[in-house]
């Protein structure tokens, strides 16, 4: 009788349990399938735009074409590594990883595509049974998940003023790619 009663606990909880690590499991999936689409776009967009020209902002104020995509790369590694990943703090200050001084094009690109294959590789790896901790975030309270949200939220919104300037220098920028 006590084996019966274990066993039916135990199926129990395998069965309201099981259905909950899955839907995690299925986010982080579909998470990494847009983070991968972003990537892509991204880099064709960089791609698109003449390195001549990567040193063109729109307004005195603004940051320029080069700012805005290594920007896009410190929040991105500061975003996985930092705040999901529990690593240090990276000062911007004294960043050279990100910093656009004396970096071609291609080196900008090679750093931005490692750093998408570093948060690539830390959230595949990500205990999804975290995804509901909070940490501070600019003295909000957010949780894990919202941080991933926030990560892919401010690469749109960068890449978004990459494209502006793509127009304002009478290029075409490439076809929009689903599921970012």
């Amino acid at each position: 009788m006590k084996n019966i009663v274990v066993l039916i606990t135990f199926l129990l909880l395998t069965s309201i349990t099981s259905p909950l690590f899955a839907q995690q499991d299925k986010f982080i999936e579909d998470y990494l399938e847009r983070l991968e689409n972003s990537r892509n776009y991204l880099i064709l967009v960089a791609n698109t735009m003449p390195e001549d020209k990567y040193d063109y902002k729109a307004t005195p104020e603004s940051m320029t074409f080069a700012e805005n995509f290594m920007h896009i790369g410190f929040a991105m590694n500061w975003h996985s590594q930092s705040l999901l990943g529990d690593r240090e703090t990276i000062d911007w200050k004294n960043d050279t990883i990100y910093k656009v001084a004396n970096k071609t094009k291609k080196e900008m690109i090679a750093t931005i595509d490692k750093t998408f294959d570093d948060t690539i590789k830390l959230i595949n790896q990500f205990d999804t049974t975290q995804l509901d901790d909070k940490l501070d975030y600019f003295g909000l309270n957010r949780t894990k998940r919202q941080i991933l949200f926030l990560l892919t939220d401010h690469i749109t919104h960068h890449r978004g003023q990459m494209l502006v300037y793509l127009r304002l220098n009478g290029l075409v920028p490439p076809r929009y790619v689903l599921f970012q």
